[in-house]
């Protein structure tokens, strides 16, 4: 016989002198470790999308989109544009400029985009309304309001109960749960998911044939705005400050995304649009 080998040995005599399994606490509610389990199974894509599509609802609910199909158009072509130089191009993507005067921008799971009226007329050219679109395609790709909800406010459901919930639209329970992610809006997101965005959405900018300084010339706009202004108290709540995000981005891009600075900016295009946009716009309270 072959002798015993000193780690199989060590093992082997700790078992042996291990207490009887009586002298443990056994008592091991399965039930509450199979839902531990279960809220660990991956949500599908299917189920993504409905969970964005009703917040989407909800954040629409809040602040309407501005009635201006042409510009409605303009972004959605914009959008769908570079969400096809995205590593998800088959979501059903969909993209909209929120009526407020508030300076923002949002992404719900499935591939749901919204910017706000306030944050288009900070812009210069058609490269960073580009760059902030990449910046919230980049959201979705990696799923990073969905992994917030997850840990957070949606920690409570089961991965089934989720899932059933996702798939009766209109029940109490999938009210709850929509209600219970709308929170991570007001929250906001982890600052390494915002710089994470940031670089990817100067990569997709890029890729689709953008001036990749869209993104920083939109923080360094942004920037320069008095924090106590009430059009950016929730995008200042809920993102890192502008600066810290230009600083950081600026010395990602520096050794490899320069030589895409000199791509189009596109600013006739986008100077026609916001000129004809704002001949026809009628504010909410003069209507």
């Amino acid at each position: 016989m072959a002798p015993m080998k000193p780690l199989f040995a060590v093992i082997l005599l700790l078992a042996l002198l291990a207490p009887p399994a009586q002298a443990f606490d056994l008592n091991i509610d399965f039930n509450k470790l199979r839902d531990v389990v279960k809220s660990f199974k991956p949500m599908s894509e299917q189920e993504e999308i409905e969970l964005g599509k009703g917040i989407a609802a909800n954040l629409l609910g809040a602040a309407p989109l501005v009635p201006d199909a042409a510009l409605q158009t303009y972004v959605n072509r914009i959008g769908k544009w570079l969400a096809m130089h995205s590593e998800r191009p088959g979501l059903p993507w969909h993209f909209g400029v929120l009526d407020t005067d508030s300076v923002n921008a949002f992404a719900a799971p499935g591939g749901y985009v919204f910017i706000t009226r306030g944050l288009l007329l900070q812009m210069r050219d058609e490269s960073e309304l580009a760059g902030v679109l990449a910046h919230e395609i980049s959201h979705v790709i990696e799923r990073h309001a969905l992994e917030t909800m997850r840990k957070g406010t949606l920690a409570e459901f089961a991965g089934d109960t989720l899932g059933q919930a996702l798939r009766n639209e209109g029940s109490a329970e999938f009210t709850r749960i929509i209600s219970a992610g709308t929170e991570v809006y007001a929250r906001g997101l982890d600052k390494k998911d915002e710089f994470a965005a940031d670089r990817m959405g100067v990569v997709i900018a890029a890729r689709a044939g953008y001036d990749a300084y869209g993104l920083p010339a939109t923080l360094q706009t942004l920037a320069a705005i008095n924090p106590k202004d009430d059009a950016v108290a929730l995008m200042f709540k809920t993102h890192p400050d502008p600066s810290e995000r230009l600083e950081r981005l600026l010395s990602a891009m520096e050794g490899g995304l320069e030589r895409y600075g000199d791509q189009p900016k596109v600013a006739d295009r986008f100077s026609r649009i916001m000129q004809s946009h704002t001949a026809r716009y009628v504010p909410k309270n003069k209507k």
